[in-house]
């Protein structure tokens, strides 16, 4: 039995907790490609040599233990290792600020050396799905340097003064380390001061926030990351380096989207039928087409005998519904006027419209 026989394995192990043999299954992997991959082997027998769940990670990676909740000892941060990920699909400002920020962080001692105060953080706004997380991931990376991020759950306590006293433990352990810092959902601990809804814990929470932020080393990468930026206390906007808003994905992005996350499905679709999914996706973000590409390869292969097209069209009106009957007017012209071929029963299977009003719409317009 081979190194890869032993992966099947070794998955099984984990997803059911068995540690005793995901220990040993590794540590069977970690002999057998000791000769051939000797860096590799030394990495598993290495992270082997940590008991502990909970900080078998930061040891591994050469880091301090997680900074703990005092009361429940729950970690207050999540730490990920850099691993290899495409460059995020974004319009060409975006990329460039982006790229701009990593080039940066390369001249960090050019900085230096000519006493510029060199940039070591950036906070990104935009709508759910649009892919901030996915960039401080790819930002980890290419910094390869490892992504420690905020747990709210564990960092905002009931205990007065417990959730300022959290934050400072968390800007302590991220400066000490050689990590990136990632603040996300930075609106629930970033409130406007002037809410007059808002406990006043919530401020001092604030205040602390600041505080921490703009004594951070230029060494120590922070990324913010919110949904919300009208929710931002204004100063917090000040202590970032950057901030940067990523948008919903325009046409041209959403086909690279597509064209990525379909891998080789996207062989088996017309031309016509992947342009009207970027088409038709203007109000859909970027994790939920990623999403929509997952749903079409599934039913793909669990239906090969259906027409792939016919696939991802019905997949695409699972996720963009129609809600009025202009909608659903607009929506069965447009299949029709696109693939003329498509018979009124395939419109009706994809839009989920009844037969005799797809009937009725292709021709009148009107409802039955």
């Amino acid at each position: 039995m081979d190194a890869y026989d032993l992966l099947s394995k070794l998955v099984r192990a984990s997803l059911e907790f068995d540690k005793k043999s995901v220990e040993a299954t590794a540590l069977m992997i970690a002999r057998k490609i000791k000769k051939d991959h000797p860096v590799a082997s030394a990495e598993i027998t290495k992270a082997l040599s940590y008991s502990g769940f909970e900080n078998s990670a930061a040891r591994s990676l050469d880091m301090s233990p997680l900074p703990v909740d005092r009361e429940t000892r729950y970690s207050l941060v999540k730490l990920s290792e850099p691993i290899e990920m495409p460059d995020p699909i974004l319009n060409e400002y975006a990329r460039k600020q982006l790229d701009d920020f990593i080039k940066e962080r390369g001249m960090l001692s050019k900085f230096l050396d000519e006493d510029i105060v060199p940039p070591n953080s950036i906070l990104l706004n935009g709508a759910p799905g649009v892919g901030k997380t996915y960039i401080a991931q790819w930002i980890s990376y290419q910094l390869n340097l490892p992504l420690v991020t905020l747990d709210l759950a564990s960092s905002i306590s009931s205990y007065l003064g417990r959730s300022g006293q959290n934050i400072r433990n968390i800007f302590e352990y991220a400066t000490n380390q050689n990590a990136v810092l990632l603040l996300d959902e930075l609106d629930a601990i970033a409130k406007r001061r002037d809410d007059v809804s808002d406990l006043g814990e919530l401020k001092r929470l604030v205040n602390v926030l600041l505080k921490e932020l703009e004594s951070c080393p230029s060494t120590c990468i922070i990324i913010g990351a919110t949904n919300h930026p009208e929710l931002l206390d204004k100063a917090i906007w000040r202590r970032f380096d950057r901030s940067l808003t990523i948008p919903m994905p325009e046409e041209s992005e959403r086909m690279l989207l597509l064209q990525r996350h379909l891998g080789k499905n996207k062989d088996f679709l017309k031309k016509d039928t992947i342009e009207y999914l970027a088409h038709n996706t203007t109000n859909i973000n970027a994790a939920d087409i990623c999403k929509l590409c997952e749903h079409i390869k599934r039913q793909s292969l669990l239906n090969p005998e259906l027409n792939p097209d016919i696939i991802a069209l019905t997949e695409l009106f699972k996720i963009s519904r129609l809600e009025t009957k202009d909608e659903k007017i607009l929506a069965c012209k447009m299949l029709k006027g696109k693939f003329p071929k498509l018979k009124t029963r395939d419109i009706s299977h994809i839009t989920q419209i009844s037969l005799t009003s797809v009937q009725r719409y292709l021709t009148t317009g009107k409802e039955v």
